[in-house]
């Protein structure tokens, strides 16, 4: 069963609410996210694994963009472990990352 995940349920899964910001937000981000539709089904699953490693999955407030991002107070092994997990799930599907210097961030560019 192929279900698309709309707007409204990956702001719910990402812990945001759902009003007319967020929904604007996360639509501009979309639309800027090259071939999102390509992995958006991904997305929860990077989202569940980075859990483990004090991770997680945001809206920039600065860039029409996700974020993957890691607490910067967390262990150093957990940091590690964090940016492997990201590296990997982008290189599994295609995934172009912009690290942010001297942050465990990275922003999702989109699908090369």
């Amino acid at each position: 069963m192929n279900i698309d995940l709309t707007p409204e349920a990956l702001l719910t899964q990402l812990g945001y609410p759902v009003n007319e910001h967020t929904l604007a937000q996360i639509q501009k981000t979309i639309d800027n996210t090259v071939g999102f539709d390509h992995f958006s089904k991904h997305l929860l699953n990077l989202q569940d694994t980075l859990v483990h490693y004090d991770g997680f999955i945001a809206l920039s407030n600065s860039y029409d963009r996700f974020k993957i991002k890691c607490e910067e107070t967390s262990k150093k092994e957990l940091i590690e472990a964090f940016e492997e997990s990201a590296k990997k799930w982008a290189e599994k599907y295609k995934v172009v990352l912009e690290k942010v210097a001297g942050k465990p961030t990275y922003y999702i560019i989109g699908q090369n």
